[in-house]
Parts: C-alpha cells; structure tokens; sequence
C-alpha cells in the first residue's frame, strides 16, 4: 500500500476523531481516495444508488417500525410482566425478569439501542425502587440488551448477510444458542449476587396466577413465535416476515390492547422513517468508502499481510476479537459491521473459519462495543436514565462485561456452540 492510502486512512480517522458525523466522514474519505486515485467522481452517484438498491435493507426498515410501534404501545409493559412472573419471585428475581424481557424484545426489535430504551428505561428506575443496588441495576440493564443484537431478528447480522451472501435465515439460528448462554450466565450472577447481599425475595405466583399473566400478555408473547415460526416453517422469508411482524403488532396495539390510537399512528411512522434514513445515510457513506477500499485492493493486502504473519487460526481469532472490542468502542455497529466486513471476508477461508461463525462473533464483539467508554451509545441512555455520570455507568458495567467477554471467548474458541444450530436445520 502506498502512502495516498495510508493519507485517506488518516483522513477518515481524523474526521471521526472531530465528531464528524459517521456517515459525512465515510463518504468524504472515500470520495476523497477516489479522485486521488484518479476515478471520475460521477461514479459516486451510481455506487450511492446501488447501495441503497437492495431489497434486504427491507428487513432493517421494518423491523425498526415493528419496535417503534411495540415501544409506544404495550406490549413491552406485557412483555415485561410476563418475564416477572416466571422469575420474579427468584433471589435477584425482578433483575432476572429485566434480562428475559431484554430477550423477548430482542426477538422482535432486533436492536441493542431499542432495548436499552424500552427496556432499561423501564427497568432500572424499578429496579433501584424495589431495592436493589444502584450500581448493579444500572450495569445490568446497560450490558443485558446486547441480546438485542445477538437474538435474532439483529439489525447487524443482517447487514452482515447482505455483504457476505450468506443466508440471512441460516445467520438467524446462530444467535440463539448465545443469547441463551447470555441469558442464564447473567442471570446467575443476578441471583448469586443479590442472594449475597440479602435481597428480599416475594411469594412464588400460583399457577391461577401465572395462567392470568400469559393470558393477559399472550398476543405480545405470540409475535415472536409469528416471526420464527413463519420464516423456519417456510410460510415467509425473513423479508416479508418483517412486514408481516409490523401489520401484526399495528392490529394488536390498536384494536386489541387499544393502547396505541390512529392519530398516534403517523408519529410512529415518521419516527421510524427517521431513523431508517439515518440507517441508510450510513450505509450509503459506507460503500463510498468500501468502493474506495475495493479499488486500492486494501482487503487484499490486508489478508496477504494477516496470513503472513499469522498462521494460527487461534491467534487469528484472538486478534480479530481485541480488534473488534477497540473498534465497538468508538464506533456504532453498523457502521463497523458495512467497514469491516469487506475487510475480514477474504481472510475466513485462508483460515477455515465458518463465515456464519465469524458472524455471529462480529455481532457479539461490537453489540459489546455499545457498552464500553468512550463512545458505548448504552453508557450514555443508561446514565441519562440513572441521572448518572459516564465514570459512574462505566464501572457499572465492567463485572457484567466480564461475564460477556468470557462468553465470547467461549464461542470463538467453540464454534459448535455457535454452528450446532444452523448445521442441525440445515445440514
């Protein structure tokens, strides 16, 4: 590589470091390098056009409306009880119940910083009302919503799919072992630290009790099932699975719960569009700059120099991990996930590394990211919600990171655990 690309590199880092926006930054390097190297910059309309021109950003718009619409309704509320009565009455129970609901939202929403808004916002001023440490309410309920990344549907994974061709449905079943592991290590640590410092526990619901719960969150706890049962039964794609979760949950708060009304309709719409646009923005700076980086042929140099110096596929992995946690630090997954990716493609197979399994590891490394200073989007909705500093938030978190970072350690180091699924469905 010559220093023109060494300059650009310096160029992109140095906007982020001033606060330029992600995408205004990515397009600008990469428009930048372009003409550097001697491309006419006309081709920048069609590379912006192509990389808005895929019909499995479909997914991404729709399941962002489908959490909005959850959000303004209540079907988190329902979602919330529910995860209560079934664990609630455990040492450290209600902590346990914010966990299992960040996985039922998780399973619909398909976003970290949706969770971390419908949940955590609910869920830490009820946590420190009841009781529990501060500290420990607003450390669980930073780091618990990376299930929203890692149970599928996930935003991330399928911007992954969409770069590395795999298939999205296969990418799906890669997550849910994980999110499992994530959901019982973390909640063993609920329970074993709040039986520690003597945490009052309540009476354990009655059946008739129970039964009431279900009955009354069944509509919400039914959208999930609509949506994986629908795409592995063959019924829908993953596309139209999306859609089809958005009319779903419109009809339930609307004429059902009746807690979201018609004239709130339009807000939810425009607010969704706003953020979707800010998705596609990002993605479309991305491929200024991917375009850019395909040129040069980075990648590739990248891959000769990787595989030169590193034969192990241990070693490998381990780095690309340390990478993945310093990058997540400073940039939001998206962005990271449309960068990256083009980049550690090439170098999966000169190692043997399964594309589903580098996935799943990629989403999980960066959904981590959302939760560590300087730029953990977590940190910040968490603080603002605690009314406490980033020094605060991020000691908070560090015993729960450690627990998700030996959970990622594990599934790099096991890829079974991460494959066993996908292979068993699929073969």
């Amino acid at each position: 590589m010559d220093s023109q690309v060494f300059i650009i590199l310096a160029l992109l880092l140095g906007c982020l470091a001033t606060t330029v926006p992600v995408f205004i930054s990515l397009f600008f390097a990469g428009l930048v390098g372009l003409m550097v190297a001697g491309i006419d910059a006309q081709i920048v309309v069609e590379v912006l056009y192509r990389s808005m021109d895929k019909f499995a950003l479909i997914v991404v718009l729709f399941f962002v409306l489908c959490g909005n619409i959850m959000t303004s309704g209540s079907i988190v509320q329902k979602l919330i009880k529910t995860a209560d009565a079934l664990v609630g009455f455990l040492p450290g129970g209600l902590a346990m119940a914010g966990i299992l609901a960040c996985g039922f939202f998780g399973a619909i929403s398909g976003s970290t910083v949706a969770t971390v808004v419908a949940i955590g916002g609910f869920m830490i001023p009820a946590l420190i009302k009841h009781g529990y440490d501060p500290a420990f309410s607003v450390g669980l309920m930073t780091t618990a919503p990376v299930l929203g990344v890692v149970i599928p549907p996930s935003i991330s994974m399928i911007l992954y799919a969409m770069i590395s061709n795999d298939s999205l449905e296969a990418l799906f079943l890669t997550g849910f072992v994980p999110g499992l592991m994530i959901i019982v290590a973390m909640s063993v640590y609920a329970g074993l630290f709040c039986r520690q410092r003597g945490q009052q526990t309540r009476r354990r619901p009655s059946m008739k009790e129970l039964l009431a719960v279900l009955r009354e969150s069944i509509w919400a706890l039914l959208l999930p099932v609509l949506i994986f049962g629908g795409i592995y039964s063959g019924i829908f794609t993953a596309n139209e699975a999306a859609v089809v979760a958005c009319f779903y949950a419109f009809v339930v708060e609307i004429f059902i719960h009746k807690d979201l009304r018609l004239r709130d309709v339009k807000k939810v719409v425009v607010s969704s569009a706003i953020t979707s646009a800010t998705l596609l923005v990002i993605v479309s700076g991305a491929s200024v700059f991917g375009e850019y980086l395909t040129f040069e042929q980075i990648p590739e140099h990248i891959a000769q120099a990787v595989v030169g110096s590193v034969q192990s596929p241990w070693v490998f992995l381990m780095a690309v991990n340390l990478l993945l946690l310093v990058v997540g630090m400073f940039m939001d997954i998206i962005s990271a996930t449309l960068i990256l990716t083009p980049i550690f493609l090439p170098l999966l197979s000169r190692f043997g590394i399964d594309s589903l399994h580098f996935g799943l590891l990629m989403t999980l490394n960066l959904g981590i990211g959302y939760c560590t200073p300087p730029l953990g989007v977590s940190l910040y909705i968490s603080g603002a919600v605690a009314d406490r500093n980033l020094l605060y938030v991020s000691r908070a978190v560090l015993p729960f990171l450690l627990i998700q970072i030996t959970l990622l350690l594990l599934l790099t180091y096991i890829p079974e655990l991460v494959l066993w699924l996908p292979r068993l469905v699929y073969g």
